[in-house]
């Protein structure tokens, strides 16, 4: 008996583990392709081994749209906030969002602030060893964002608005 709950629960993993691939599968397909620019980080950290250190300039506008709400930034709390992207893909801020209405052109962004930070899905960007220097002339975090303002980042780009990878070096 013990053997067919041990079944069950491996069953029951399996399912969850595989539903969670399917809906990562899925935002990274259908979620909008938003390009953040990137804002200036303790040059000790820009490159530490084989990751990038990240900040965005979006974080100040956030910021500041947090403390004019009277949120204290020292107190940890999610939060979602409201983009539009200009005709690159880069996205500017409109405001907190407390539930009102979204234009199309518009889309929700989570963020987190912890110990004072605004973070999106993540502050670093991880890469094959020896390609530092293609990812130094990065000017934009390029993230897939759901409908509920979930994001992935997939990918820098440069001032030219075109994906680094390391075997586009110049």
């Amino acid at each position: 008996m013990s053997r067919f709950w041990i079944v069950v629960g491996w069953l029951l993993v399996m399912v969850a583990v595989n539903a969670s691939i399917v809906q990562t599968e899925r935002h990274l397909r259908d979620g909008a392709l938003v390009l953040l620019e990137l804002a200036p980080v303790d040059p000790r950290s820009l490159m530490q081994g084989d990751y990038m250190a990240l900040n965005f300039a979006l974080t100040n506008d956030i910021r500041r749209a947090e403390k004019e709400a009277g949120h204290g930034l020292s107190e940890n709390r999610d939060g979602q906030g409201i983009i539009e992207l200009n005709e690159h893909g880069v996205a500017s801020w409109v405001g907190l969002f407390e539930a009102q209405e979204v234009t199309p052109a518009q889309h929700l962004v989570r963020y987190r602030i912890r110990k004072g930070r605004v973070r999106f899905a993540t502050d670093a960007y991880f890469f094959e060893e020896g390609s530092a220097e293609v990812y130094e002339q990065a000017r934009y975090g390029a993230f897939r964002v759901n409908e509920a303002g979930n994001m992935l980042l997939v990918a820098l780009y440069d001032q030219h608005f075109r994906e680094l990878k390391p075997d586009t070096a110049n």
